[in-house]
């Protein structure tokens, strides 16, 4: 029997709250919620047949994906899709990627725990996943199209630039509560954060789909993406969760892909790219090993050795008052702290943003300082939050703020520990993302507050932690700063 398909696309009156306006909130919830209206309005609709009507709106058909997927309107079964005016406007702007003059970048999403993502790169890795799994098949193009297509593209186009500029840039949205304009920090290059993060998330997630046991059948696509970004941690040490969920993205997507030789598939994805647009000739250039080879290993230490860190504008910082004081790097010292109040561990980016902005506040407006005292702050929702940053001179440690960074755990640890996760945030990333960013020495010291100033801080029982970090160091009373 002939397949066929029918695309429907009709007018209603329904308008859905968060698709009334052409100015719709720039949020993942949004998108989640316009996904769930489109399976319950196509009820029998397969989440890959969803998925590959969502990439024929965005109109992602270029040679690459269609190596891989096929037609957007290859479904193996006949169904009537029905797709209303304001759902089919709004996917075509939520998906569609690009980045405007003015250095907007559009197609991109803000998830609860405050990163932003690309879509079209997720939903890429999601129908692979898919396919994958209805035929029995390995995840065919799973890292050529969620991200090494993006990476290796953009490390030729800059060639002449330093590796660091290679990648990026992230930026701020406008409102976080109710975002709507994603404005980048610096010009773009082709692999912008939101691009990685979304081509992360699409390869945990499509691995996650292709994977699943013989018996079991995927989930609807609203519950697939609940499930990885709206997780409420409820006090729960992130390091003991087991489910794949956006916190952890980093760490899990270098456990799938950090095995790859992911250079290789890179130059592989080039040469796919350059045969199936017959631009061969580009090949024939002797420095794009060279610049691939020196790409990815800024994307490691980007991406996977590093952190993420929340930017200053992202939780709602207040202006620096007066001019920064620069840092002479690298650094020979990092300083532990605990902030002792806020006394409890925040889980989540709206909990960890309302700390920092009552830290700062605090340190402007009681002690009459001209920023957050901290150069970073680490939550337990999984991030660290910038403070004065890896450039500027912080007021953490009296007398040693020229010296050294100042990380504050939040909460009070006198009697008990910052979730494993978060210390390890500090103890296996933060510290080697300074090191092999040349903002610390490699041979740095690492104290305690209180070996320095006196002060009970970080608290009895971090202190004792630390004491059996790598790098940590003992130091005479006659160093206090009384």
């Amino acid at each position: 029997m002939t397949t066929v398909v029918l695309w429907l696309f009709i007018v209603v009156g329904t308008c859905y709250s968060v698709l009334c306006s052409e100015d719709h909130l720039r949020d993942m919830d949004s998108f989640i919620s316009a996904v769930e209206q489109a399976e319950e309005s196509n009820p029998d609709l397969s989440p890959l047949a969803l998925v590959r009507r969502l990439r024929r709106t965005a109109g992602h058909e270029d040679p690459l994906t269609l190596h891989f997927l096929g037609a957007s309107n290859n479904i193996s079964h006949t169904h009537t899709f029905v797709f209303n005016t304001t759902l089919f406007g709004f996917f075509d702007k939520a998906i569609h990627h690009f980045v405007t003059d003015r250095g907007e970048e559009r197609g991109v999403v803000l998830t609860q725990d405050g990163t932003t993502v690309a879509i079209a790169p997720m939903l890429l890795g999601i129908e692979v996943g898919l396919k994958a799994k209805l035929e029995g098949t390995p995840p065919l193009g799973m890292f050529p199209l969620t991200l090494a297509k993006n990476l290796g593209l953009s490390f030729l186009s800059l060639q002449d630039f330093p590796p660091a500029q290679r990648l990026g840039p992230d930026g701020c949205w406008d409102n976080v509560t109710h975002p709507r304009v994603f404005q980048l920090s610096r010009v773009p290059t082709l692999a912008t954060d939101a691009l990685v993060n979304g081509g992360m998330d699409g390869s945990i997630l499509g691995m996650d789909l292709a994977t699943l046991a013989p018996s079991k059948q995927p989930g609807k696509l609203s519950k697939v993406l609940k499930g990885y970004y709206n997780h409420v941690l409820e006090g729960q040490d992130l390091g003991v969760v087991s489910s794949h969920i956006s916190p952890k993205r980093r760490e899990i997507a270098q456990a799938l892909l950090g095995t790859l030789d992911t250079q290789r598939q890179v130059m592989e994805t080039l040469y796919l790219v350059w045969r199936l647009e017959d631009t061969q000739w580009i090949a024939k250039d002797t420095g794009v090993e060279k610049a691939v080879r020196d790409g990815m290993l800024e994307f490691v230490h980007r991406y996977w050795d590093c952190p993420t860190i929340i930017p200053r504008c992202q939780w709602g910082a207040a202006p620096y008052r007066g001019s920064p004081f620069p840092l002479a790097l690298p650094l020979p010292f990092l300083y532990i702290h605990h902030t002792y109040e806020p006394n409890r561990p925040c889980h989540s980016f709206r909990q960890c943003s309302r700390s920092m902005r009552a830290m700062q506040r605090f340190h402007q407006e009681d002690r009459g300082w001209a920023d957050i005292g901290y150069s970073f702050v680490v939550g337990s929702d999984g991030y660290i939050y910038e403070g004065r940053g890896w450039h500027h001179l912080g007021t953490h440690t009296r007398g040693q703020n020229s010296y050294g960074y100042g990380v504050a755990f939040i909460g009070n640890y006198s009697s008990s520990l910052p979730s494993r996760h978060a210390l390890d945030l500090v103890r296996q990333h933060l510290a080697k993302c300074a090191v092999d960013g040349g903002r610390l020495q490699a041979n740095f010291t690492l104290h305690g507050h209180r070996q320095l100033v006196d002060t009970s801080c970080p608290g009895d029982a971090l202190y004792s932690e630390i004491r059996g970090w790598e790098h940590f160091g003992e130091t005479s009373s006659s160093k206090k700063d009384q």
